[in-house]
């Protein structure tokens, strides 16, 4: 019997054009100093603030997944986070993932997370269970990369200096679907969900 299709799925905030332009300058930078066949650079207009990654879905379950999204927004208010500062996980010693950080201090994008965390629970996805660390994926190590490869990436990490690139104001969730091609994932909407919810 055919399997069925399947959609490969995840919720994200999406930046605005100048943070993303100011994400790519940033990479640019990095690659002149990088070892570029040890890195796997993410597209600039692909990188978002993901919320929830639900990963491969039947159509069917579209409709509740949006409807928990559509009352989601409905609840939460416009809201503005900080792009600052550059890292690595797990470390700048052995790193895999390169990102750009986020500042939010008044705490609502850590409530809008468990609220989406919390609106995917109820419609049957696993809850994540590990702490929010907010970020934007600039690059991923790859698996045949070498340490000295990986420490030269976490080096040149530690020498940029990525100061404020800029603000986005939370105004919409957005529902992606992500093709992984050859020329790397592309992601499309799905639905969108506008927060207009005014103090």
């Amino acid at each position: 019997m055919a399997q069925p299709e399947t959609l490969r799925t995840f919720i994200a905030i999406p930046l605005s054009p100048l943070v993303v332009t100011k994400l790519g300058n940033v990479q640019r930078a990095l690659r002149r100093t990088c070892p570029e066949q040890a890195v796997s650079w993410v597209k600039p207009e692909n990188i978002h603030l993901t919320l929830f990654f639900l990963g491969d879905i039947v159509p069917e379950r579209r409709a509740p997944v949006e409807a928990a999204l559509s009352v989601v927004a409905r609840h939460v208010h416009p809201f503005t986070f900080s792009v600052q500062g550059m890292g690595a996980f797990p470390n700048l010693n052995r790193p895999r993932v390169i990102w750009v950080g986020i500042e939010e201090p008044t705490g609502q994008l850590a409530l809008l997370h468990r609220a989406v965390n919390e609106a995917m629970a109820n419609v049957g996805f696993q809850p994540e269970d590990r702490r929010f660390s907010p970020h934007l994926t600039l690059a991923r190590i790859r698996q045949r990369a070498s340490r000295e490869e990986a420490q030269a990436m976490g080096e040149a990490v530690r020498r940029a200096e990525v100061g404020h690139l800029g603000d986005v104001t939370v105004e919409e969730l957005v529902f992606f679907r992500s093709v992984l091609k050859s020329s790397g994932a592309e992601y499309t909407p799905l639905a969108r969900f506008a927060i207009e919810n005014e103090k």
